[in-house]
């Protein structure tokens, strides 16, 4: 399994971010190509920040204040020309910030720093990058603010910024303030990274580090690097049978919501970073039919989580069997070429490995669901023909000998 771990131990910005991705071996021709559909000519440099080589990122933009509405035009006129899981993460990320920023301000704020041109690229550059890595997980360690107070378009500010501060909050990331004086991790660098957090990936127990990237920031102070880190590693468990890893078991009864409240809930449990979501019908007091509801968490994520639960089923109290060991297997999405009815298409298929071979596979069901209806088609139809496919596929990839 590729993840990507960020060590942001010196803050983060959006340029730190975006320079950091691209030296772990980003696509820099399709960064670059994203950010002009802002600024004109963005420029990347390999600099020192106390000894470390770091790439930085400059947009070269001028200063703009824009509402929510006029940056997600600013995207849709750019949509072409950036690739659109990129675009709509972009697009989350302002969500973010918007969201931090009324919740500080009031509604329909302008964006101020934030809504300018190079933040708007950064934002853009640091998304398109992650996407072009292709990784299957991401994990943000702890998060550097500095402290203080520093000056922006509203007058002197506590340090973190108090956007800074409800994003990292939102999110559940964790944060220390560190030694430095001044701002170290700006809004858009806590949208960013609030947002990756999202593929949340389990810490592996042990990983093959592939690339490392330092992404620099403007000052070069002499104390420490300003810089931040990301590794892209390979977690992927050869020597054994299954991997280990910890998780937290999130739970509660409702018995006054409906299915479609429960079903909708979960899919924003699975977007928020949970491993799991269930739903079991049971019977509660007074005899009333009702739910109980369980998502399975990584520790770090357990409390954001918990908070989702309640305001999304309305209930007063969730359990948290804390720490609970599990095995599991590594897994990855393969890409199969599959030909049904004379038509081509390729897609996904989920596989899990033990001792370095792929023992079961699954079609993806999204993407069969959808070429079924293209196809007028059963869907079981075109799950079975995908996994046959994504089993030859596996048996040339294993090699001779039986699949575990």
């Amino acid at each position: 399994m590729r993840l990507l771990i960020f060590d942001p131990f010196h803050g983060a910005a959006g340029d730190m971010i975006t320079g950091a991705l691209l030296d772990c071996g980003a696509d820099e021709a399709l960064v670059l190509m994203a950010m002009r559909t802002v600024v004109a000519e963005p420029a990347i440099s390999r600099v020192t920040r106390a000894g470390i080589r770091a790439v930085k990122v400059d947009t070269h933009a001028t200063p703009a204040h824009r509402t929510f509405e006029e940056v997600m035009e600013r995207l849709d006129t750019a949509a072409h020309h950036i690739p659109a899981p990129a675009l709509a993460m972009a697009a989350r990320v302002f969500e973010r910030i918007r969201k931090a920023e009324e919740e500080v301000h009031g509604a329909r704020t302008h964006f101020h720093e934030v809504g300018a041109d190079d933040a708007i690229a950064d934002i853009v550059g640091a998304c398109t990058a992650l996407h072009t890595l292709g990784v299957e997980g991401v994990r943000i360690l702890p998060v550097t603010t500095g402290h203080g107070t520093a000056t922006g378009s509203h007058g002197a500010f506590p340090i973190p910024a108090p956007a800074t501060a409800l994003i990292l909050k939102d999110a559940g990331l964790t944060a220390v303030s560190g030694n430095h004086i001044g701002e170290l991790c700006t809004p858009t660098g806590a949208a960013l990274l609030a947002e990756f957090a999202t593929l949340a990936a389990p810490e592996p127990a042990a990983y093959t580090i592939l690339a490392v990237g330092y992404g620099a920031g403007t000052r070069d102070p002499h104390h420490a690097p300003n810089v931040v880190r990301a590794m892209l590693v390979d977690s992927s468990v050869t020597a054994g049978s299954l991997g280990e890893d910890t998780v937290d078991i999130l739970e509660t009864n409702v018995d006054d919501v409906s299915g479609e409240v429960v079903a909708h809930a979960m899919g924003r449990f699975m977007e928020a970073g949970a491993r799991d979501a269930s739903a079991a019908p049971l019977l509660m007091k007074k005899g009333r039919p009702g739910f109980l509801i369980r998502v399975i968490s990584l520790p770090e994520t357990s409390a954001a989580l918990a908070r989702l639960m309640a305001l999304e089923l309305g209930t007063l109290g969730i359990r948290c069997i804390p720490a609970v060991h599990r095995f599991i297997a590594d897994r990855t999405v393969e890409e199969v070429e599959v030909v049904i009815a004379g038509q081509a298409r390729t897609m996904p298929v989920k596989c899990g490995w033990m001792h370095g071979r792929i023992y079961t596979l699954k079609a993806e069901f999204d993407p069969a669901r959808d070429w079924a209806a293209e196809l007028k088609i059963p869907v079981r139809d075109v799950i079975r023909a995908v996994e046959e496919t994504g089993w030859i596929h596996c048996l040339r990839k294993n090699g001779p000998g039986e699949v575990p």
